[in-house]
């Protein structure tokens, strides 16, 4: 943030301080993370520097991949003086063991795929086991484990 601008700033201004795109800003307030912001005669949204810092905030916390609801949590400690810290750890150690499941399931989904290129000959026949894997649709997990058996 640039000392000795004037504040409010206008949405553009606010979006460049923040690294948050307009259109984000925009949807971020219109979920309500962020308080109504004040407005020019003609319309115009106006953000002061505790809007702006609320915006860092929000981009920061979906940067590291927390769900609205997770930041709308998150900013109601964040703003509350009398936290303690143990509802925010514990909103942050939920997050991180939903970050272990899909970090999990897409190692998973790489070990699978793995083992269906070192099954395809990747040459001129039309055979290919990817392509089978893909249309067993509903045995795609078993069909896998058998390729990566053989």
């Amino acid at each position: 943030m640039t000392t000795g601008q004037g504040w409010p700033v206008a949405i553009g201004e606010a979006a460049r301080r923040t690294g948050v795109s307009a259109r984000m800003v925009r949807h971020y307030e219109s979920l309500g993370l962020l308080p109504q912001v004040g407005r020019t005669d003609s319309g115009y949204r106006q953000y002061t520097e505790a809007d702006v810092h609320a915006l860092r905030f929000i981009g920061r916390a979906r940067s590291l991949g927390f769900s609205m609801e997770e930041i709308r949590e998150l900013m109601g400690l964040w703003q509350d003086q009398a936290r303690a810290s143990s509802q925010v750890k514990r909103i942050a150690q939920a997050h991180i063991d939903d970050l272990a499941e899909r970090i999990a399931a897409m190692q998973a989904m790489q070990r699978t795929l793995q083992s269906l290129v070192q099954c395809c000959h990747g040459d001129q026949r039309p055979e290919c086991p990817i392509l089978d894997d893909l249309a067993a649709a509903g045995d795609s997990h078993q069909h896998a484990q058998t390729l990566s058996n053989q």
